[in-house]
């Protein structure tokens, strides 16, 4: 008897060991993995975070939606770890940080893990809200630097020098609420080089991969625990350009996602916005051939998991582009496949209104939407738990292999000694 409950202990460690929420997460093959176990989770962006927890005052609407978020099985959250010049920025100048608007990225950061909900935070923007590349070369023009287009942030080096130094502010960052380092917080689930990365002076797509090859490099070597993801849309480049919308971005997803320092791909999906002139029937059918090819080439060819990090729609029929996009990752999740998760645009907590934006997610307003991010969610953890019980029989078993083998030795031995 003693034996038997022996194994039932250590059976019943390694699940609990199993199921936490604590740890890095990680990449194994085409999944992602927390613990061990295979991770897949239903997400959301809040690019505004940062920004609202830098009032003290305002604070209660981020663990708002840190707690509706949690309420509907939402484990994920994607934010911006920038804001560069213009008003109340993280970043004054080139290495000038605003340590009010640093202390809200450490609310957010710590207010995530109260929660259990890991981040994914972005360096950069591509667009001039919040700064962005624009800024970033006016920086360095005003320093002297011949700059013939905001494309030069990807090639300029006192452009890229600056964007390095911005890296590492943030990712060496100590939080004065927790006391531990970004780099060493397991909350933060992955960095994002830029949300939408674009270069349209160069179709090639060549310049950006040189881009994210430098960077993905750079943040690598200071920091070896998180995840690295692009940022990118998921255009592709010439080899397959017929898959995109009727314009280049200067992109590759699968050439820009095969660079060894880029951990898992990423696809944002808007047809309203890139085939505005079509029929709702024309943009669903897009979107369908949208979210299959990527999820076929992130499994076939670029072999590394896929998540769909934006995704949204205005007007009508969001819940129908909402079930279209969750039935496929799901799809394929339940078979083992690329697609790990899904984060919508955007959710607000109430009392936000000068953040709506025609596709904001308020919970407590939209219930046929929130019910379908919570039917998505609880499908998404079954499967986590089904790997979870798996891995779980599997060490039940060699645990219990091994007290059997200590049994019987012990046996023959007190045998052999009679």
């Amino acid at each position: 008897m003693k034996e038997s409950w022996g194994v039932v202990l250590i059976a019943l460690l390694l699940f609990q060991q199993v199921i936490s929420e604590d740890g890095y997460v990680k990449t194994r093959g085409v999944q992602l993995v927390l613990n061990g176990v295979p991770f897949y989770a239903n997400g959301f962006n809040g690019y505004w975070l940062m920004y609202i927890a830098s009032d003290p005052s305002q604070r209660d609407k981020v663990s708002s939606a840190f707690q509706e978020a949690k309420n509907h099985g939402l484990s994920i959250a994607r934010t911006w770890a920038f804001s560069d010049g213009g008003y109340q920025p993280l970043q004054y100048s080139p290495g000038s940080y605003n340590e009010q608007m640093f202390q809200g990225l450490d609310f957010v950061v710590s207010e995530a893990r109260k929660y259990g909900i890991k981040l994914v935070l972005s360096f950069v923007n591509n667009y001039e809200n919040f700064g962005g590349k624009k800024q970033y070369v006016e920086w360095a023009r005003n320093q002297g630097q011949s700059i013939s287009s905001d494309d030069d942030f990807f090639s300029n080096s006192l452009v890229k020098q600056y964007y390095k130094n911005h890296i590492k502010t943030v990712v060496t960052r100590t939080n004065t609420l927790t006391g531990v380092a970004y780099k060493d917080d397991p909350t933060i689930m992955a960095w994002e080089l830029m949300n939408e990365p674009r270069c349209t002076s160069d179709p090639s797509g060549n310049t950006i991969q040189a881009w994210i090859t430098e960077m993905a490099s750079y943040v690598k070597s200071i920091d070896g625990n998180h995840l690295l993801e692009a940022g990118l849309e998921g255009f592709y480049g010439p080899s397959k350009q017929q898959t995109n919308p009727n314009f280049q971005v200067g992109t590759d997803f699968i050439a820009n996602n095969q660079i060894p320092g880029i951990d898992f791909a990423t696809v944002h999906s808007y047809p309203d916005q890139w085939l505005s002139g079509s029929s709702s029937e024309a943009q669903f059918s897009f979107l369908k051939n949208w979210l299959n090819d990527h999820i076929s080439d992130a499994q076939n060819v670029v072999q590394k998991p896929l998540l769909f990090a934006e995704f949204g729609k205005s007007g009508n029929q969001r819940d129908e582009l909402f079930n279209t996009v969750y039935t496929a990752i799901y799809s394929s999740a339940r078979g083992g496949g690329a697609a790990v998760g899904g984060l919508f645009w955007q959710l607000l907590s109430q009392g936000m209104d000068s953040f709506r934006d025609g596709y904001e997610v308020v919970l407590s307003e939209s219930s046929s939407t929130a019910t379908l991010i919570a039917q998505e969610s609880q499908k998404l953890n079954h499967i986590r738990k089904m790997y979870a019980r798996l891995r779980n029989i599997d060490k039940w078993n060699k645990a219990r292999d091994i007290r059997r083998a200590q049994w019987w030795s012990l046996n023959k031995a007190n045998g052999s000694g009679n």
